[in-house]
């Protein structure tokens, strides 16, 4: 039975979804950034809501994930944890708030979950970024980590292309989930890399591993709200799967609207007082 089919379940936390691991339960995560859409998106029972710096892009218009701030993103935490009553909140830290200084690591993570009530964060690296992992875990703040394709670190690699496919970073990316999970890590997202090798590592960690892009065999999946919705069009990878085309019902809706405004529709006597 699912989660949320659970009556006595109230909130979702690493131990229950440790659980949902170890009985082979997929875990289901989505983006969101706002009060509205976390609200609809934890009613409707997703696991984990993912507060990802991706709001640098479907939110403020970037190319990259690269601008937005601390600040930006605590922001859009404290919206989306207001209207979650159920699903287990993580917040991305952006970039340049962790990197090669843990204290700093340490400072940004516990801002996001003192100002937001968030339940976690999640960081981009493997052995890179290990003191910053470990510090914040430290400070007893749960940490999601993220290897294969990281955006943080577009323009090292300088492409969006499928990550840990020849054998050297393939062997790195192992490497770095098993790290991460004897640093103390609760969950691990792999994104954009093989299939198989994404099968080898969550078969290698006992910690949930959560896909994007990662094939099947993962403990999990995650995908951009508005991506996944079709809210956005431009964006479309092999691995989404687009559940609707909001883009086109909006826009429909907006168009009906002005022709009503313009045919002076409305309002009609009924909508008046």
């Amino acid at each position: 039975m699912s989660i949320h089919q659970s009556s006595n379940i109230k909130r979702i936390t690493t131990h229950i979804l440790q659980e949902m691991k170890m009985r082979g339960e997929k875990i289901s995560m989505l983006t969101a950034y706002d009060f509205s859409m976390a609200g609809i998106i934890d009613a409707a029972g997703i696991d984990i809501i993912l507060v990802g710096d991706s709001a640098s892009n479907v939110m403020a218009g970037h190319e990259t994930t690269l601008p937005i701030t601390l600040d930006q993103m605590i922001y859009h935490a404290t919206s989306v944890v207001r209207a979650v009553k159920r699903a287990f909140v993580v917040v991305d830290i952006p970039f340049g708030s962790y990197q090669g200084n843990s204290s700093e690591a340490l400072r940004s993570a516990i801002r996001i979950m003192k100002e937001s009530g968030a339940h976690a964060v999640k960081v981009e690296g493997g052995a890179e970024i290990k003191e910053s992992v470990s510090r914040i875990l430290s400070a007893g703040v749960p940490v999601m980590g993220h290897l294969g394709l990281t955006p943080q670190s577009i323009y090292k690699f300088g492409t969006y292309t499928v990550r840990a496919k020849e054998e050297a970073e393939a062997k790195k990316l192992l490497e770095d989930a098993k790290l991460l999970e004897e640093c103390g890590c609760f969950a691990i997202v792999l994104e954009k890399i093989p299939a198989r090798l994404a099968k080898k590592v969550a078969a290698a960690v006992e910690i949930p591993v959560i896909g994007i892009g990662a094939g099947p065999d993962v403990d999990g999946q995650v995908l951009v709200v508005h991506d996944m919705l079709g809210i956005t069009q431009e964006f479309k990878p092999r691995f989404l799967r687009q559940y609707a085309d909001l883009q086109a019902t909006m826009t429909k809706a907006v168009e009906d609207y002005i022709k009503d405004v313009k045919d002076r529709n409305f309002p009609n006597e009924g909508e008046s007082y």
